[in-house]
């Protein structure tokens, strides 16, 4: 069966996803739209169905782009995701709102499943859900009991789903629709529905009285104050990027060394030649690039999965909107500038859920300028190169804080332009917040890791096959150019070497640079040298800004593949040792503390992501806005690099 999941936003409909599916999941778009779509397999009885999860809504009556695929789904029996059996999920402890959409799908007469979910919260707050009298009024459903963050229900529900491929139930006759833009019909319906829930609620639902526990409150008047509720915001990011760079340490240098002696031991076991070199300069580089930032990936979503699973990210949506409304954006802008630290892809389709198209626009354009997790390899490899692995008073990581300080210029950077587009965009609409702030709940680590290793995934698999495209290209290219050119740079390099005595080492080095740079890939690199020297570049840096365009990943594996092709001996030693060594003709470190961080700051502000703006161009069905946001982007990266260069020189 094709199977979709639905219900409210807080119901734990994640939690069931995750519970049958496990790890059997992939992430893709609807048809046609860019809109994310998550499908899984089960397994039961021999049989193989397709769980589709679909966003959360209130109402089958769509407000936003996301909750419009629902509604063109489950209209339009010749969609492709049209589902043979629907699940809903349903928050036991707010059954009332909760029914509202479940009596929705359930007149439209496909073959129905109430899964009626948190029944610990229910407990805690002493509701009692008759459900032999609720499936009174739902006769043509069935109905089963979970509380899937800590497992509790799964045989139940697969039992459930089983029992109902076997039945085969046809579709019964369907109550019709109101019309989209028919408000009033909608508001009749409503006022029909509620009056038929409440009546359920009567019968089926009864509320033990229990003393109130005001923990849940006494927390919220702390997390979401006016003034405590920021400063704890901020004290957790640090704390995040303090862990991120103490833990992930180890497990970096390990694979970094790994990858290393791996390369050094292939280039003396494989007979010398082109294909030796394709392996060892060329593929071995760029997937040591990918890989040796799985760690602090993996960190990074892990803090994130947490904040999510326990319901504080909903308290910083709350806390930031009366931060946000003056600059122009809304609370729930929060959202999508938060999905930006982690890809501004979802980041931007995430702005969907903004009604006001001001506040959406210009969420869209500062999206961003949040540092993702395409930054990570590029932060950490420059931090490690130029800042020193010291404490502050003893306690605080000075690389931890960089870190820190690159995401806050980024999400400060953020709000200051979206203070300037304010004034710039025009709109008569006022946006408004509304939210649901769900209960605190401890984190499901299954969930959790189901996440951590979803985006890990998605970091090797798909910034990976680019990250190794190019730097095969790179290889080629730092490999091969104008045969004479290349010749006559070679012998120019051996006579030198000849008359300065050098040793048989430092002859071939000399020869290896000659051919670099006689190479296309050097021929371009001269080439736009003059328009980055003022950043303190040089032209391999250069060439690396140049192939991150493609993703800012990038960065590293071209540079890993350039000075790989421009070693002679232990070709494969690491990349940071490699940069440390690197010298100008004068004899004068290439990466110092000024040069590191002008990149740092380059790679900040700079829209270095094609997909980005492919998005940016579909959400706002023009390129006027993604040129836009190349343009400020760009200029703030270039002069932001040139002023932290000279400031530092």
């Amino acid at each position: 069966m094709k199977i979709a999941l639905l219900g409210n936003p807080n119901t734990g409909k994640s939690s069931v996803f995750n519970l049958v599916t496990g790890l059997r999941q992939q992430v893709g778009n609807f048809p046609g739209i860019t809109v994310e779509k998550k499908t899984g397999t089960l397994q039961i009885e021999g049989n193989t169905h397709t769980l589709i999860d679909f966003p959360g809504t209130y109402s089958l009556y769509p407000r936003s782009k996301d909750e419009q695929v629902v509604y063109s789904v489950l209209s339009d029996n010749q969609a492709e995701d049209y589902p043979d059996l629907v699940i809903v999920v349903v928050d036991q402890s707010n059954l009332e709102r909760n029914l509202f959409l479940f009596s929705q799908i359930y007149d439209l007469g496909l073959p129905t499943l109430m899964v009626l979910n948190m029944t610990d919260l229910a407990i805690r707050n002493g509701i009692a859900v008759d459900v032999e009298q609720l499936h009174t009024f739902f006769p043509a459903a069935q109905i089963v009991s979970t509380n899937a963050r800590v497992g509790m229900g799964k045989e139940r529900l697969m039992t459930a789903i089983a029992e109902i491929a076997k039945a085969n139930p046809e579709k019964r006759n369907p109550i019709p629709l109101c019309q989209v833009d028919d408000v009033s019909c909608q508001e009749q319906e409503a006022e029909v529905r509620y009056t038929f829930i409440k009546q359920i609620i009567a019968l089926s639902l009864s509320k033990i009285e229990k003393e109130k526990k005001a923990s849940v409150s006494k927390l919220d008047r702390v997390f979401v104050h006016p003034v405590f509720g920021y400063i704890i915001f901020a004290a957790i990011l640090f704390i995040v990027f303090q862990f991120i760079f103490a833990f992930a340490a180890i497990p970096m240098d390990f694979i970094d060394t790994g990858f290393a002696e791996f390369g050094n031991w292939l280039s003396y076991s494989l007979p010398t030649g082109v294909f030796s070199d394709l392996i060892c300069q060329g593929i071995i580089p760029g997937i040591g690039g990918v890989l040796v930032f799985v760690p602090q990936i993996a960190l990074l979503f892990f803090f994130i999965s947490i904040l999510e699973e326990t319901g504080y990210l909903s308290r910083v949506v709350f806390i930031m909107d009366r931060l946000m409304r003056p600059l122009g954006l809304n609370g729930k802008s929060v959202v999508p500038l938060m999905s930006s630290v982690a890809c501004a892809i979802p980041g931007v389709m995430a702005t969907r859920t903004i009604a006001d198209w001001k506040e959406r626009m210009i969420t869209s354009l500062v999206a961003p300028l949040m540092s993702c997790s395409a930054r990570i390899p590029v932060y950490t490899l420059l931090i490690a190169l130029v800042i020193p692995k010291t404490t502050i008073l003893g306690v605080f990581n000075m690389q931890g804080l960089v870190l820190f300080g690159l995401y806050s210029l980024g999400l400060v950077s953020a709000l200051l332009v979206a203070a300037i587009l304010k004034l710039i965009l025009t709109s008569r609409d006022k946006g408004f917040l509304m939210l649901e702030l769900p209960s605190f709940k401890s984190p499901r680590w299954g969930n959790v890791g189901i996440t951590v290793w979803e985006k890990v995934k998605v970091f090797i698999l798909d910034a990976g096959k680019v990250i190794l495209a190019i730097s095969i290209l790179l290889w080629a290219l730092a490999t091969y150019g104008p045969s004479e050119t290349m010749r006559n740079n070679i012998a120019k390099a051996k006579k030198e070497s000849k008359e300065l005595c050098l040793s048989e080492e430092e002859t071939n080095q000399s020869i290896a640079s000659a051919k670099m740079e006689s190479s296309y890939i050097g021929h371009l690199g001269h080439f736009i040298e003059p328009a980055i020297r003022p950043l303190g570049y040089d032209w391999k840096i250069g060439i690396s800004l140049i192939t991150s365009f493609a993703a800012r990943e990038v960065f590293v594996g071209s540079l890993s593949t350039i000075y790989a092709v421009n070693e002679t001996d232990d070709v494969n030693k690491r990349l940071i040792d490699k940069m440390r060594a690197e010298r100008r003709a004068d004899g004068t470190k290439v990466y110092t503390l000024a040069a590191g961080a002008s990149l740092m700051v380059f790679y900040v502000f700079a829209m270095q992501c094609m997909a980005t703006l492919a998005v940016v161009k579909r959400e706002t069905n023009s390129w006027k806005w993604p040129l836009i946001q190349i343009g400020f982007m760009g200029a703030l990266a270039y002069f932001g690099a040139m002023i932290t260069f000279y400031t530092l020189s």
